[in-house]
């Protein structure tokens, strides 16, 4: 069966896959392959890449990195399933055009500064092109993951959570509710003039909206209830 893999037919393959720009693919397709082995067996927390969609527009602490790869999610509409499962499809489609528009373009360039020149437009059409495929392909998946998200909701509802964030008022928060396991991040909303500051303990009381967001109040006006 893996003698296929060594048969010199394949070296054009191999050739295809190890030179610019499939090569940049190749190198990504391979992250992803080891991340998902780690997460298979238990290595890696499959939520490690996860992103918050929910971005504060009006904070002044200015976006980082993770904020922006959240905006090109919404941009690019894909959002509802996890963000790594996301960027891997993205990669593997990717990675398919970039090689086959490389086979037939670049074909016969053997010469690096050329490969480069024109690499570099293949590589983005093929980043673009395969974001645009995976639009398509995860519309199937979002239904499953919104199912099991819903059954998250119902769980999550008058649980304990600790602030995470500097603040939490009626525009932006998030808090980390200890599940058991590696732990849930959730975006908090309080109640009226009420705020909170970093490391309070709150509970989750309502879910506002299908964006995935909490009302919360304090532990202690919860306990007044109870």
């Amino acid at each position: 069966m893996f003698a296929i893999f060594l048969n010199k037919n394949m070296d054009p393959f191999y050739q295809n896959i190890s030179s610019l720009p499939t090569a940049l693919f190749s190198v990504l397709l391979i992250v992803c392959l080891f991340y998902w082995a780690g997460a298979v067996l238990g290595l890696i927390d499959i939520d490690i890449l996860n992103v918050d969609t929910d971005i504060d527009l009006n904070s002044d602490s200015g976006h980082s990195t993770p904020d922006v790869l959240a905006g090109l999610l919404i941009k690019f509409k894909l959002v509802g399933v996890p963000v790594v499962i996301t960027l891997s499809m993205i990669i593997l489609f990717g990675w398919f055009i970039c090689y086959f528009l490389a086979h037939f373009i670049l074909g016969s360039v053997d010469h690096w500064l050329l490969r480069l020149i024109f690499g570099i437009p293949i590589f983005l059409a093929s980043l673009v092109a395969g974001a645009w495929i995976t639009t398509f392909a995860m519309k199937p998946l979002r239904s499953v993951f919104k199912h099991t998200s819903n059954q998250t909701h119902k769980h999550i509802l008058g649980q304990r959570a600790v602030v995470r964030t500097s603040r939490v008022d009626e525009h932006f928060g998030e808090a980390t509710l200890d599940d058991g396991g590696a732990g849930l991040i959730l975006k908090i909303r309080s109640t009226g003039d009420d705020t909170f500051t970093k490391g309070d303990r709150v509970v989750v009381f309502e879910r506002l909206n299908d964006d995935n967001i909490y009302r919360v109040i304090s532990e202690k006006e919860f306990d007044g209830f109870v």
